[in-house]
């Protein structure tokens, strides 16, 4: 009777092992969105440094709109000669920032 009671409890343990909870991976996967806050200013406002990386960088190009940020992080929004829009990200200093 021991043996018959002592294996049934092996059994019943090795059976809880198997029966763990599976975690779910696309549960893990979380997506995260950084952004930080632009608020929009108007094309006067820019620093001359970064007025000027703008002529040096992008010479056929138009300025269309502008924001910045709380880290004096400015977004550009230009566009080309053939009518392509495309963002730029720069500091104070004039800096192209990758983002």
């Amino acid at each position: 009777m021991k043996k018959l009671i002592l294996s049934a409890a092996i059994i019943l343990g090795a059976m809880s092992v198997q029966a763990t909870n599976t975690i779910d991976p696309v549960s893990l996967i979380q997506n995260l969105k950084v952004q930080d806050e632009f608020t929009e200013i108007s094309t006067d406002s820019i620093p001359v440094a970064v007025k000027s990386t703008i002529v040096k960088s992008f010479p056929e190009s138009k300025l269309e709109k502008a924001y910045k940020n709380e880290k004096n992080e400015y977004k550009l929004e230009l566009v080309a000669k053939d009518d392509k829009k495309f963002t730029v990200f720069t500091d104070a200093s004039g800096n192209v920032i990758k983002k």
